[in-house]
């Protein structure tokens, strides 16, 4: 069975993995005796449409459960025990969390096959954004607020989780690059040591590709990303990966999904990916012959998060130099996916002009240069 799912555009494709059976929900739920004793049998009641994994909301008498499928080859064991104990972490500093649940052994990922499995409590509150493609704006100019409320609130709580760092992986964002005082040798170490990644990149010219589009801001923002405060982050705070307290225009986060993207990075890199991925319109790129920003979203993300903790000029400073080169490391994560795991030639040329230079490029043209040009000037008017 394969269902259809978001691709990389304002479109649907047919899935990367195939879909979670009915059987295989049964199976793994098996592992959890007090979910197996509820009476009748497991049913799947709603199936993701995100592209690269598979997860369903399965139901059995009164418990609803999210349960997530990775291949190995995507996530390990323990890369998704690092990120259930963020999870607890959190939950533990009163961060609205769904919470992980242990099978009856105790363990929180059930393996089976090529196959690693997670289970969690169904998400509390309104799922407006469900069937919103990742990486959409928000509707709403007070969900961008809310938004940013919650994202400082949940820095607030894992400011003390103090789990090493992750190193770079399929699909797992990271500052190995950034955050490296000699970028241009964090990027060969980091090839050197991902061959997967280094036959992804063969068919581009990525080393003058890098050097002529990438580095230079790297090398802005590198000296200001060494004065941050490393801490574990969200990385990837986007209107689809929150619930919402109600239907209407002036909603409330409610609850904070999808940490598979966390890692210790920095808060203020946290913020630049938020606003990358929820105040930028990447994907109606086709539709509109060009990528727009919000400035109204932007403004309203920023607020929300200074109501809680007020950034510095120094960060703001940061801020704008990270912007233009936060994606840079997923998007080679997503070259090295698309290559190496699924096998997907159009979708690796993407990624890499795309997703990699694309996004860099964006913000040394006028829309881009505007945008880094407003969030300087948010600065310059409080002095």
């Amino acid at each position: 069975m394969t269902d259809l799912v978001h691709g990389m555009s304002n479109d649907l494709v047919a899935s990367d993995w195939p879909a979670i059976t009915t059987g295989e929900v049964r199976d793994v739920l098996d592992h959890y005796s007090w979910i197996s004793d509820e009476p009748g049998a497991a049913h799947v009641v709603w199936r993701s449409p995100r592209p690269m994994s598979a997860a369903v909301v399965a139901r059995r008498a009164t418990t609803s459960v999210f349960v997530k499928r990775h291949h190995v080859k995507v996530r390990s064991r323990a890369r998704l025990i690092q990120e259930h104990e963020f999870a607890r972490h959190l939950r533990s500093r009163g961060a609205p969390v769904p919470a992980v649940l242990s099978t009856t052994s105790g363990e929180s990922v059930v393996e089976h096959g090529d196959y690693v499995y997670e289970v969690h409590d169904a998400s509390r509150g309104v799922d407006l954004y469900r069937d919103t493609p990742s990486w959409h704006p928000f509707s709403r100019v007070q969900h961008a607020r809310s938004a940013g409320r919650a994202l400082a609130h949940l820095h607030r709580a894992a400011r003390d989780f103090a789990s090493p760092a992750w190193g770079p992986d399929v699909l797992v964002d990271s500052m190995a690059i950034v955050g490296d005082a000699d970028p241009a040798a964090a990027l060969t170490q980091l090839v050197a040591q991902r061959r997967g990644l280094a036959r992804s990149l063969e068919r581009f010219d990525y080393q003058e590709d890098f050097s002529r589009w990438i580095m230079p801001a790297i090398k802005r923002a590198s000296p200001l990303v060494q004065e941050l405060h490393p801490q574990w982050t969200h990385g990837d705070w986007h209107p689809s990966n929150l619930t919402w307290s109600t239907n209407e225009g002036d909603a409330a986060v409610s609850e904070i999904l999808d940490l598979g993207l966390s890692n210790r990075t920095a808060a203020i890199r946290d913020i630049a990916i938020a606003i990358e991925r929820t105040c930028v319109d990447w994907l109606d790129v086709k539709a509109l012959g060009r990528v727009r920003s919000d400035v109204r979203f932007v403004d309203a993300l920023l607020d929300g998060y200074e109501e809680v903790s007020p950034l510095t000029r120094d960060e703001n400073a940061a801020l704008v130099a990270l912007l233009p080169v936060s994606h840079v490391e997923f998007a080679l994560s997503e070259v090295e996916y698309f290559a190496e795991v699924v096998h997907s030639d159009v979708n690796t040329a993407l990624a890499y002009e795309g997703f990699l230079l694309g996004h860099v490029r964006w913000f040394e043209g006028p829309d881009g240069a505007s945008l880094l040009e407003h969030l300087s000037a948010r600065e310059v008017s409080r002095r």
